[in-house]
């Protein structure tokens, strides 16, 4: 039987592949190929779900906002606000991080104890200083995942699932992927958006390996006495030890562990809950009254922890593009349209003409490659 032929065919349906395949519709005869059932079953799925104009550092900053009208527009955005909140004797630290990432673009300001407690009622003495986001917001993760699986179907790109990359070819001028028991396919380029499989996809393309490193992220849902004030701004540690926000009547907490792990279904361990709970109660005096869910999920970092876009340097038509750490989704939108654009040789439009492309290249690694 003669294997199908596409075009493009995108590794992985989560929020990275879901989103490049969308921007992708429309450019020839697309696969998106998913190995779960289901698309968005590992770090997609299991994400806290906000937008923060600092995560992921000052290079990543540029992708937010450009990504940030696209969300709004969309209707996935619900305003939240956002607290840095500092202990005694990090002033000097916190007025650092307050000018580089002003410097990027972002929006804050520097609050006194009385406005943070007028902020974040109960917290305990000692947190002394504290810096405000207005920007940040809560984000609809499964309507802006759904919002892109419907854009790229209505686009002509086929959504598979069940079809998990077991081996890959070069077949004259493009691929023979081999997806096991589902049957090969033909690719003219092959996206490598496999998320924490990243690497092991690249590796069965005959790519070197980056060193995109899946790190463990354990998130869970607290009921606690009093109830969390609906309009409580997401909550972050200066440290990076924890942040903490509401939902619906309950808290999501999360140590801000970042384990190192190898691909797989990521589980919580029972040491991070305990972690991010006595983190929790030296920061506020809220009695926690159960542990009602926890969860866990794998963020993928490269190893400047930086988003990788580009053509690998050394194998032809195969497309990186993983690497997006936490702040996949929040940067989806621009992160997925660059990578369309590079992909097809497309101009660059007004979301994407300031980004610096040098800063996510593949090539960047070149000695990891040699």
């Amino acid at each position: 039987m003669t294997a199908e032929r596409f075009d493009i065919v995108v590794i992985g349906a989560g929020i990275a592949g879901a989103s490049v395949a969308a921007e992708l519709a429309g450019a020839g005869h697309i696969l998106l190929a998913e190995a779960e059932d289901f698309p968005g079953y590992h770090a997609t799925g299991r994400s806290a779900a906000f937008r923060e104009e600092c995560y992921g550092g000052p290079d990543v900053v540029p992708l937010t906002l450009a990504s940030g009208s696209y969300l709004e527009k969309g209707g996935f955005l619900t305003p939240r606000g956002g607290l840095y909140v500092a202990r005694e004797g990090q002033g000097d630290e916190l007025d650092a991080f307050y000018r580089q990432f002003c410097a990027a673009g972002v929006t804050m300001e520097r609050l006194d104890r009385a406005a943070l407690e007028a902020r974040l009622p109960g917290i305990r003495p000692g947190w002394d200083y504290a810096l405000h986001q207005p920007n940040c917001a809560d984000i609809d993760v499964a309507a802006l995942h759904e919002h892109y699986l419907a854009k790229a179907r209505s686009g002509g790109v086929e959504l598979r699932t069940g079809h998990r990359l077991s081996a890959a070819e070069r077949d004259g001028a493009g691929w023979r992927l081999d997806f096991g028991s589902r049957g090969e396919v033909l690719a003219g380029v092959v996206v490598n958006a496999a998320g924490a499989w990243a690497d092991h996809v690249a590796c069965m393309c005959g790519a070197n390996p980056l060193g995109i490193t899946p790190l463990r992220r354990t998130v869970m849902q607290l009921r606690i006495d009093p109830s969390p004030p609906a309009d409580l701004p997401l909550v972050l540690d200066l440290s990076g030890d924890f942040y903490f926000r509401p939902d619906g009547g309950k808290l999501w907490l999360s140590p801000h562990d970042e384990t190192p792990s190898e691909p797989c279904d990521a589980a919580p361990e029972e040491m991070d809950v305990a972690l991010a709970i006595d983190r929790f109660e030296k920061v506020v005096d809220w009695r926690i009254e159960a542990v009602e869910r926890k969860w866990a999920g794998l963020r993928s970092f490269s190893p400047d922890r930086l988003p990788v876009y580009g053509f690998d340097p050394q194998v032809g038509d195969f497309f990186w593009f993983a690497g997006q750490g936490g702040y996949g989704i929040q940067t989806a939108p621009a992160g997925a349209r660059l990578g369309a654009q590079l992909i097809t040789g497309a101009t660059r439009d007004e979301m994407t003409e300031r980004l610096d492309v040098k800063l996510y290249t593949p090539a960047r690694f070149a000695a990891v490659m040699a």
